[in-house]
């Protein structure tokens, strides 16, 4: 058994029965834009990449990272939208809107990620785990329990596109169903993912979907014909790898640059990793290196050709394996497969002991389990306390409390699951700056 294209790249709607009549933007196109548009996208802009709270602008947040991501994920979604129109295999699309699905879904893949990067989720994984957390999660199914012991930035980021943005649409931001199934990596819920994460492999790596959502997935995934995993949840739609592999490109380059700005790299370091990619092409690129003075340009131009070198090795990757792709057969990330992933690794080493370990990043990420996690007792302690009757500063706190975390009589949820999603939900949604100022805020650290 296998998915066809013209099966899995409909134009239909999340929660949405009738189109629009327009010919000048595709439904694609305008998953982009509404993406681009939301609340959740723009507070990117203020929610760490590599260097929290950076004082220097050059330095990349999850905005500008996953602008880039988009980038490079439209390049590689008019190339295989290329090769697809090319042999005949769609005939519902052109290479453009495929193009546009993997860009789209390129733009929203971090837009679930809490404060403070994957620190963040570690965090509100760790708070879970301990007394209190473990009091919140009581009388909750094992899936349930699962859903916050190994809370998923992913899972996140579904629920915000599906229900909080938009929450009295059907549907929320009523994406394509194709848009949202390529960004699906991991297509199985928390309890498939647990149990079966090392038969299932990539796609059940991590969960993608909270069980508040799994029924929308489930809808997702009939119309469009997806593959059923033999343990539940499914295989991923072929263009998710895409995505991956869009992610992998930047965060393993771009991160690299970021690190050499702020001092943490050599110029020679990156030179010498970065001409390792390149063969016939390795003169060449030198003698464009001597007609650059500045050693920011240089790091630049090196990253762009070796980045256009990797996205050709990616693009014949996933043509030679699309019936594997196609087969939910192809159990790897597309860049552990391409001849550059060897060199991918020496990056990604340089870029584990240089960088992601400075003290800059470890005290900042270290502060934000201290933020998070009093954030999460802050609230659950003070949310209970309302429930079970009047606190005068547990009522206090609640009124701080933005209404679309409450429910219609702006009261903590009754149903705890309910409760500690909009918990989760709150927290998750900050900013880095707003999470440092309403925790010190709440604690009486600062009142300013």
């Amino acid at each position: 058994m296998s998915m066809t294209w013209d099966e899995i790249l409909i134009s239909k709607r999340l929660g949405k029965k009738d189109g629009y009549d327009q010919i000048t933007r595709s439904e694609f196109h305008r998953d982009y834009d509404r993406v681009v548009f939301s609340s959740a996208f723009r507070r990117l802009q203020d929610k760490t990449q590599v260097f929290p709270l950076a004082h220097i602008d050059y330095v990349r947040t999850r905005l500008t990272h996953s602008l880039e991501v988009a980038s490079v994920g439209r390049s590689l979604g008019l190339e295989i939208g290329a090769y697809l129109s090319k042999h005949k295999k769609m005939t519902n699309c052109t290479d453009v809107d495929v193009a546009g699905i993997v860009a789209t879904a390129c733009l929203a893949h971090d837009i679930g990620n809490p404060p403070f990067g994957h620190s963040g989720e570690d965090a509100i994984q760790e708070w879970f785990t301990l007394s209190q957390g473990q009091q919140a999660l009581s009388g909750l199914s094992e899936q349930q329990r699962l859903d916050f012991l190994n809370f998923e930035g992913n899972a996140q980021g579904f629920r915000i596109l599906t229900r909080l943005q938009h929450p009295d649409n059907v549907g929320g931001l009523q994406l394509t169903l194709a848009s949202l199934a390529t960004l699906m990596k991991y297509p199985v819920n928390s309890l498939v993912s647990n149990s079966y994460k090392n038969e299932l492999g990539i796609c059940a790596k991590k969960f993608g979907y909270f069980q508040s959502e799994e029924y929308m997935y489930h809808e997702i995934a009939k119309d469009l014909s997806l593959l059923k995993t033999p343990k539940g949840g499914y295989f991923r739609h072929p263009l998710s790898y895409l995505v991956e592999a869009a992610d992998d490109v930047c965060y393993h380059f771009i991160d690299l640059s970021d690190g050499f700005r702020l001092n943490h790299l050599q110029y020679n370091e990156v030179e010498d990793l970065l001409l390792q990619f390149h063969d016939s092409s390795k003169s060449k690129i030198l003698n464009r290196i001597k007609d650059l003075h500045d050693e920011k340009e240089k790091v630049e131009y090196l990253c762009g050709c070796t980045i256009s070198k990797v996205i050709s090795e990616i693009i014949q990757e996933f043509i030679a394996h699309e019936d594997d792709l196609l087969s939910g057969s192809y159990p790897y990330e597309l860049v552990s497969r391409i001849p550059s992933n060897q060199y991918m690794k020496q990056l990604l080493d340089l870029t584990a002991q240089k960088i992601y370990r400075v003290r800059e990043v470890l005290e900042i990420e270290a502060a934000g389990f201290e933020i998070l996690g009093g954030l999460l007792t802050i609230l659950h302690e003070n949310f209970t306390k309302v429930l079970e009757g009047n606190s005068k500063r547990s009522r206090k706190i609640l009124q701080l409390i933005p209404n679309q975390f409450l429910d219609k009589n702006r009261e903590p949820y009754r149903d705890k699951y309910k409760m500690m999603m909009s918990i989760t939900d709150y927290i998750s949604g900050m900013t880095d700056s707003y999470a440092v100022s309403i925790y010190q805020k709440l604690k009486g650290i600062s009142i300013t």
